[in-house]
């Protein structure tokens, strides 16, 4: 079970991006910049993350790149503008890892753990064991159990999620998380 209290910077913080850090758009991508819009809190939520964790990392699957809806290029577009807008309110992530695969099979789509791995072999000083998936599917559960780390499923755009065997932990959101790391 996740103890919060036990959280400090040798741990590390996996964070899906969709659902979690922007309002995802229902059965489609977000394709330009101009379409993400943050969840209310979520700046705030990563300045407060941001000294709690030794690194932050963003996973996400981005399947529109592999059915050709948009290219690398567009999603380093609107990565780039996202990062800012979280660097500016002071907080950070330190790498974004993206799946661009539409077969489920890939090694790195989630639920596969291929990015946590990736991650580990960039920054080796990352511990899956001493690392946190924040979600808002049970995909990214899957993820996070696929590769040894502690869960924690935010309910915005799945709020009748039930309990599961993959939760370790559920929040409203990214800043009801923030606030209980804040408080522990």
């Amino acid at each position: 079970m996740l103890d919060l209290q036990r959280i400090d910077t040798s741990w590390t913080l996996f964070l899906d991006r969709d659902g979690v850090i922007n309002h995802e758009k229902e059965e489609d991508y977000i394709y330009n910049f101009d379409e993400f819009v943050f969840y209310d809190g979520v700046l705030e939520a990563m300045r407060i993350l941001n000294p709690l964790f030794g690194k932050i990392i963003m996973v996400t699957n981005q399947r529109g790149i592999g059915r050709g809806l948009m290219t690398d290029a567009d999603l380093h577009d609107i990565h780039s503008k996202m990062m800012s807008a979280i660097q500016q309110a002071g907080g950070r992530i330190d790498k974004i890892y993206y799946c661009p695969a539409v077969d489920k099979s890939d090694p790195s789509r989630k639920p596969n753990p291929g990015m946590a791995f990736s991650a580990q072999k960039d920054f080796p000083e990352i511990d899956l064991h001493r690392s946190i998936i924040v979600g808002n599917r049970l995909s990214d559960m899957g993820f996070g159990r696929n590769a040894g780390m502690h869960t924690v499923f935010v309910r915005n755009t799945h709020p009748e999620q039930g309990p599961d065997p993959s939760i370790d932990l559920a929040f409203d959101g990214l800043p009801d998380f923030a606030k209980s790391l804040q408080l522990a």
